[in-house]
């Protein structure tokens, strides 16, 4: 992964990260939740503009989310966590990552002192590449004509990237906890352009399912933002391993369980683990949730969505293979 500097406020990056006489930044600001195909090409623009202007690519975020502090009952759950939004930026062509801590004096700055102060003064950017619905200052009182009267006054270019739609559909983070909440976990991947993920510890369980049903390691995941209870193809990163993988979100009925648990089924995998770190990608839901009236009937299920799993994976494999024939 590229090197990143990380500066959690402003005052720490002119401590820690002086400008030297001369040089400039090209800055993106935004919360970029899930850093998906809508951001990939705000940071695809920013990383061009910075190396034509011979700058720093530099993108700026918050924590935490804005809403927390401005409207904590309509907080969104988020798609990633803070690292890794900044790993994300990073292996797209961050040089750097500003984290201001969003504060009620954050919010309250004017929109005219949020340029002068932070953009031009503490980053001296030189460029600003933001979404068409970028809104900065207090009460969101600036929009993007607001920022290029600033950059006019201030010697500041300022580049307004487009919406990205997908079959018709803006791409957005609010359109993608939408899907994910819905179980529309393909969806999804297709708005981030990469697949949805869970990451997190192995949690060890209480054992039935592997005694009654079948083997499966639990996830405790890092993020907010979990799908739909139900049964899903997935691929399960594990030691640097990939495995084709059948996981279940929900909270185990037929054992009239109560918690939700993230139990996964890896596929051509006989180890028993009871700690270490686990990726969770989803592609595919199978069904809903259901109570079955015995641990027999919900393995003999079970053994159904495992073997769907795995035609749903062959035949993803066989695309992928014949794609690569015609692409050679």
């Amino acid at each position: 992964m590229t090197t990143v500097r990380v500066f959690r406020s402003c005052p720490e990056w002119e401590r820690e990260f002086p400008v030297a006489a001369g040089e400039r930044t090209a800055v993106t600001v935004g919360n970029f939740d899930g850093v998906h195909l809508g951001h990939q090409r705000i940071l695809q623009c920013l990383v061009e503009r910075a190396r034509g202007l011979a700058a720093t690519p530099v993108a700026v975020t918050f924590d935490p989310h804005p809403a927390r502090l401005l409207r904590p009952a309509e907080a969104p759950p988020l798609i990633l966590t803070l690292e890794q939004r900044i790993a994300r930026l990073a292996e797209l062509g961050c040089a750097a990552v500003v984290v201001l801590p969003f504060t009620r004096e954050l919010a309250q700055l004017a929109p005219e002192a949020f340029v002068h102060t932070i953009l031009a003064g503490c980053l001296r950017a030189r460029a600003v590449v933001v979404g068409a619905n970028f809104r900065f200052g207090h009460q969101q009182a600036g929009d993007v004509h607001r920022l290029r009267v600033l950059g006019q006054e201030l010697g500041l270019e300022v580049e307004v990237v487009p919406p990205v739609k997908l079959r018709g559909q803006t791409v957005s983070s609010t359109a993608i906890r939408a899907a994910v909440r819905a179980g529309r976990v393909s969806l999804a991947g297709r708005l981030l352009g990469r697949p949805f993920a869970l990451t997190g510890t192995i949690q060890p369980g209480t054992g039935q399912g592997r005694r009654l049903v079948v083997p499966t390691l639990n996830l405790q995941p890092e993020q907010e933002l979990l799908p739909a209870s139900g049964v899903y193809a997935t691929q399960t990163l594990l030691e640097g391993r990939a495995y084709w993988s059948a996981t279940n979100v929900g909270v185990r009925p037929t054992f009239d369980g109560h918690r939700l648990t993230v139990e996964s089924h890896l596929l051509d995998f006989t180890e028993e683990l009871r700690e270490g770190n686990l990726e969770v990608r989803f592609y595919s839901r199978l069904r809903d949730e259901q109570k079955f009236a015995s641990a027999a009937e919900l393995r003999a299920q079970v053994l159904r969505d495992i073997a769907r799993a795995r035609r749903f994976f062959l035949r993803l494999e066989r695309g992928a293979a014949l794609a690569r024939k015609y692409a050679s």
